[in-house]
């Protein structure tokens, strides 16, 4: 693997955890939304990532695979049924009083933001520490 491997790896990672954060703030934004039925309830968002890999040109018998970054296969809906509140007043309440809520949990979605933002930051670092690890090597034939 070669320094500009790092680029591409970290640069991947930087894409994902952006759209991990990007999710994490529409859930948050939408946690409490209701709806007049529960087909029409926020759902909870989630991205689901893959490792892109390649074949690694340093292994003696070509069978070894290295990674090369990751990318976002999609994103799934939390499958929990939304909560029933009852509010016989509120404009979009069905004919027995009730509203539906978002299956929003707003404590996970602050862990989930907490760690996408560390784990964006630490792969900023890796791209700073390699170009600063390039730019050294490239003065050593000064």
């Amino acid at each position: 693997m070669s320094l500009f491997d790092v680029f591409t790896i970290a640069g991947s990672a930087l894409e994902a955890q952006s759209v991990r954060l990007n999710l994490t703030a529409s859930n948050m934004a939408n946690a409490n939304n209701v709806a007049g039925s529960a087909q029409e309830a926020y759902r909870a968002r989630q991205p689901y990532f893959a490792p892109l890999l390649k074949d690694a040109l340093a292994s003696t018998n070509g069978n070894d695979v290295a990674a090369a970054g990751v990318r976002t296969l999609g994103v799934l809906e939390n499958p929990a049924p939304p909560p029933r509140l009852y509010q016989p007043g509120h404009a979009l309440a069905d004919k027995d009083g009730y509203v539906y809520g978002s299956n929003v949990n707003p404590i996970d979605e602050l862990v989930n933001m907490i760690s996408a933002s560390r784990s964006y930051q630490n792969n900023v670092e890796v791209l700073n520490t390699s170009k600063e690890l390039l730019l050294r090597t490239l003065m050593l034939g000064q």
